[in-house]
């Protein structure tokens, strides 16, 4: 099923606000980011609410699964239902067994904030700090400084909740030249990557082949997440946290901030 809303300004709310411009005030109807909880339910058992934009579900559950390790594989994933209500949204996901066990045993629970990937979980080690070595070839090191300028040059025209709102962040996925074959935009940049993620795997790309482009700074989990996935490139717009260059480096994948038309800043080179 598609969850995506049947209007022109699907994910986002109008608003009447007061807008003050160089000393001229005025009333208008205003474009807002939409915020739902979004509840992701595995056999039957409650896992997680994150805050979502309720656009590209079916992408954001599966992803989710697959970047936080709930299964392996698509394939885990027997049937995926959505259900969309007035101010919030329920995704019911029925799993390999082996996997529910395994979910289970970790016993993680969700509270999804905008600005935070792991928010109630219940023990530091649960954090999964040391991943294994992305298995990928010498895509990442043939990918150059004039991908990455393409990269940057044509997101802006793929975001378009960003134009519309000024609130949003997306994630794109690109070949290895810098062209954006896929992007996503969600209030929340870990949910716009895990929808990038379900596309990909749903359309069974291979992720080691290109990068992953993101409009936020690189944090902890948006590493890992991409790191669990085997992509051997995440780039962004904004700046990388400690933690995040050590995941990168840890995983054996190459990490660029602040990307822009100009350049970037490369956190993972070998000295």
């Amino acid at each position: 099923m598609s969850c995506d809303l049947p209007t022109e300004h699907a994910g986002s709310a109008s608003r009447q606000v007061v807008r003050h411009r160089r000393g001229v005030i005025s009333s208008v109807t205003d474009r807002i980011i939409e915020e739902f909880p979004v509840a992701l339910v595995f056999n039957g058992i409650s896992h997680a609410v994150m805050m979502a934009t309720p656009l590209d579900l079916e992408e954001f559950a599966l992803g989710f699964a697959l970047t936080e390790g709930i299964v392996e594989r698509t394939s885990d994933v027997f049937d995926l239902e959505v259900s969309l209500h007035a101010s919030s949204a329920e995704i019911q996901l029925s799993i390999a067994q082996q996997a529910f066990l395994e979910m289970k045993g970790k016993r993680r629970s969700l509270a999804g904030r905008t600005g935070c990937g792991v928010c109630g979980i219940e023990s530091i080690e649960l954090l999964d700090l040391y991943p294994d070595r992305i298995s990928v070839s010498a895509t990442a090191e043939a990918i150059s400084a004039a991908a990455i300028e393409r990269a940057a040059q044509q997101l802006p025209d793929q975001q378009v909740l960003m134009r519309t709102t000024g609130g949003v962040h997306a994630a794109a996925w690109c070949s290895r030249d810098g062209s954006v074959l896929e992007a996503f935009e969600d209030v929340g940049r870990h949910n716009a990557l895990d929808k990038l993620i379900g596309r990909l795997a749903r359309r069974r790309m291979d992720m080691t082949d290109g990068f992953v482009f993101l409009s936020s700074r690189a944090s902890y989990e948006l590493v890992r997440k991409a790191a669990r996935m085997n992509i051997p490139l995440l780039a962004t717009i904004s700046a990388p946290t400690s933690l995040a260059i050590d995941i990168a480096q840890r995983a054996g994948m190459r990490l660029l901030s602040f990307c822009r038309l100009d350049g970037f800043v490369e956190y993972t080179a070998q000295n």
